[in-house]
């Protein structure tokens, strides 16, 4: 009796170790697909049909450039570029070390070769051009707002921070990218964290 009960809990502690195996499969799974657009080797342009983004300017200049948009093939078409998105202008994280980990290693791009480094952000280009002063960062980054979120939309990195009162955003991210195809690509497990997504980080993957 004793024997046949150490068999049948042997039984089911292989069982439940072969359930608990398939819950990681399908939740590492899933965590894939949630970034599925996007990945090494996909083509950004061709990722996110149609749309534009806009470069951060002044209302003046906005006025006397018609509104007009920038497509993706002038931003990746046969350059070498490094991206970064986040969240939101003027937010702490974004402010205090996304963008100043970008701006203070703008020689170190440049070495490697970078045409341009870039932060898109789901915001209107006045907004960001205005922090982009503000953080004295807009001479070494290239800043493009995301102004109806279908850029972040199209990759599936958008996020919903409606708890934090910004609606609809970007998730925290950083990719690699020449002649429009992602050579590597970050993105934080929370748009609060600010592990992979760092200027140092993508550096190492260059």
């Amino acid at each position: 009796m004793a024997s046949a009960m150490h068999r049948a809990r042997a039984s089911a502690a292989v069982a439940l170790r072969g359930v608990e195996a398939a819950v990681l499969v399908a939740a590492s799974a899933l965590g894939r697909r949630a970034f599925a657009s996007l990945a090494t080797g996909t083509d950004i342009v061709s990722a996110a049909p149609g749309v534009s983004l806009q470069k951060a300017r002044s209302w003046d200049e906005g006025v006397s450039s018609k509104f007009s948009t920038t497509p993706l093939k002038d931003i990746f078409e046969g350059r070498k570029v490094v991206i970064f998105g986040l969240p939101g202008a003027y937010t702490g994280v974004c402010s205090q070390q996304h963008v100043p980990s970008y701006k203070n290693n703008i020689e170190n791009f440049k070495t490697k070769g970078i045409d341009s480094v870039i932060c898109v952000a789901v915001n209107d280009p006045y907004a960001l051009n205005g922090w982009a002063e503000k953080l004295q960062a807009k001479e070494a980054i290239d800043f493009y707002g995301d102004f109806d979120g279908s850029f972040h939309k199209s990759l599936e990195l958008d996020v919903d921070l409606s708890g934090a009162l910004l609606g609809r955003r970007s998730h925290r991210w950083s990719a690699y990218i020449v002649d429009g195809k992602v050579q590597s690509l970050n993105v934080e497990k929370k748009p609060s964290d600010f592990e992979v997504s760092s200027a140092e980080v993508i550096l190492g993957q260059i």
